[in-house]
């Protein structure tokens, strides 16, 4: 089992399970998750001969909760990153694999930080370069201004979606998680009018898929009830800043190592319907990427498919320099 240690990285404390020794592999998850996500990673790679630190990203489980919305900026979820990497290997570069929120959050520290980061996965979320708008301006053109509801819509505004989310915990992990999975109904998630709730319509599945247990979500449950949402909130309600501060990079490319696995059921992979193609698209962004789309995967990549992200991050990490 991995070790829950907690490290100072500069603005917060973060707290990462911990195992191996060896080149350092920072994961980091997406919403509404944890350093659990990766369970099933953490071992095989420690195996392989790596230090793998799988955190909570601040304002979730064991990590540091500010309250400021601007306090989930990207700017500082990268700062976060650069932290713990000059914490637990000052003297050599990291490696970062991601997923869901964590793609970006590792994606854009690669991109801005290459003196530090020398490999990238990424899961779900390809990486599309630098951006031309604030994804806000996309989804309510594309979404809000047509009456429909979009979920990131709907987080903007502080305390809407904690008040309905957080009664129950455990009814909205088992809808969300569900409903994005590879097994979920091609309708779970059929447009609705744009004041709708976040779990209007959701099916709440006659038993959960094999991948999530009903351990699993004792573990999500107690760690949300302990932390709230807020915090995992805030990550969405900085669109604006993040394309502020990212326009300062425009003109890059990503040219480490980079590594994407996608799901063919993930309506994440596709970035919500805009590209057809994620491994073509990214290869404008990041020449040298590598891509794999898992037939038939949902949103949840390493928790769906853990045997076979497993073995492909292996294999990619096998073959670094």
């Amino acid at each position: 089992m991995p070790e829950l240690q907690h490290f100072d990285v500069g603005d917060v404390t973060l707290r990462a399970a911990v195992a191996g020794s060896g080149p350092l592999v920072i994961m980091v998850h997406g919403f509404p998750e944890s350093w659990y996500s990766w369970r099933h990673q953490i071992g095989p790679l420690a195996a392989a001969g790596f230090t793998v630190a799988a955190i909570d990203v601040r304002g979730y489980g064991g990590s540091d909760k500010p309250h400021d919305v601007g306090a989930y900026a990207m700017e500082h979820l990268v700062g976060d990153l650069v932290g713990l990497k000059a914490v637990l290997s000052p003297d050599a570069p990291a490696i970062l694999v991601g997923h869901d929120w964590g793609a970006p959050i590792v994606w854009n520290s690669a991109y801005v930080r290459p003196d530090l980061f020398r490999a990238v996965a990424g899961l779900s979320v390809p990486f599309a370069g630098m951006p031309t708008r604030p994804f806000t301006d996309i989804f309510r053109e594309k979404f809000t201004s047509q009456g429909v509801f979009f979920y990131q819509e709907y987080f903007q505004q502080p305390g809407r979606a904690e008040a309905e989310l957080e009664p129950d915990l455990r009814r909205f992990l088992t809808l969300f998680l569900t409903s994005i999975g590879g097994e979920a109904p091609a309708d779970a998630w059929a447009p609705k009018p744009v004041d709708a709730l976040l779990l209007d319509g959701l099916p709440m599945p006659p038993a959960l898929p094999a991948w999530l247990t009903e351990a699993d979500l004792d573990f999500y449950a107690a760690e949300f009830g302990g932390s709230g949402l807020r915090g995992p909130l805030n990550r969405y309600r900085n669109h604006e800043a993040d394309f502020a501060w990212l326009s300062q990079f425009a003109g890059r490319t990503l040219d480490a190592p980079a590594l994407y696995i996608g799901g063919t059921r993930d309506p994440a992979s596709t970035l919500f319907g805009q590209i057809t193609d994620p491994v073509a698209m990214m290869r404008h962004f990041a020449p040298g990427v590598e891509g794999h789309m898992l037939d038939g995967c949902g949103h949840w990549t390493q928790q769906e498919r853990p045997e076979e992200v497993t073995r492909l991050l292996l294999d990619w990490l096998g073959r670094l320099d």
